[in-house]
């Protein structure tokens, strides 16, 4: 163990359970895809789903338009900005990265996807997988697992604390969106999974960049040996006394 494993941003009891979730999802998010490619009406399931959303009353309206916000720009720069002031603040620069990269590789898939699918809502604007959704996901997700590691939790506590996390972050803004009619509810489970495909990839490939970076040692002028330096006027000192 080399002295940086204590700044690990996936913690060495969740790699294998968050492999297995990652590659799970990555699935789930190609098989969607597959699914509602070209779609332009939505899906029965969608269909079911958004007939039930339109009858929440005003008040949940407004709360649903207080999550959509989180997922725009402005929202998202408090959110990400104070989560990564707080972690230079801590003098943990590897959490701040990730928190960048972990969100920001979430949200920059879906906007990839979304043309290669080519799934529509409301007269062409493309909606599959929702990117508000895979942004909340990925930042809750990201918080997740660094508390995990600062906390040392074991593998059943960490599980259960990414697991909680990623539901109700990404099951919040799923049901904005739909309340809001911004996207499906299948949308909305595809940006989920976006989140838990590309986070955990992104945790370990800054895990494994940050430790292969040579220590670095003090440099040494080549051709000096320790202990002729000292010689040279001892010998001097000689042939003035000749």
């Amino acid at each position: 163990m080399n002295g940086r494993s204590g700044g690990v941003v996936l913690p060495a009891v969740l790699r294998a359970w968050a492999g297995v979730v990652a590659g799970l999802a990555a699935l789930a998010v190609v098989g969607l895809g597959w699914a509602f490619a070209g779609d332009r009406e939505p899906a029965a399931l969608d269909a079911r789903v958004g007939a039930a959303a339109e009858g929440v009353g005003p008040a949940w309206r407004q709360v649903a338009l207080v999550m959509d916000f989180l997922g725009e720009p402005g929202g998202a720069v408090v959110l990400v900005g104070g989560a990564v002031t707080g972690f230079l603040l801590a003098r943990r620069p590897r959490a701040a990265v990730l928190v960048v990269l972990g969100v920001g590789a979430a949200v920059g898939a879906t906007k990839v996807l979304k043309p290669v699918v080519g799934r529509t809502i409301h007269e062409g604007s493309l909606s599959y997988p929702s990117g508000h959704t895979a942004f909340l996901t990925a930042f809750a997700l990201v918080l997740a697992l660094l508390a995990t590691g600062r906390l040392g939790l074991g593998r059943a506590a960490g599980m259960s604390l990414v697991t909680v996390a990623a539901l109700v972050a990404g099951g919040a803004m799923g049901w904005a969106q739909v309340v809001l009619s911004a996207h499906y509810v299948t949308d909305a489970l595809g940006g989920w999974c976006t989140a838990l495909a590309v986070v955990p990839a992104t945790a370990w490939l800054a895990d494994r960049m940050a430790d292969r970076k040579p220590d670095r040692k003090p440099d040494r002028k080549p051709g000096r040996k320790p202990g002729r330096s000292s010689a040279r006027p001892a010998e001097a000192g000689r042939g003035a006394r000749r």
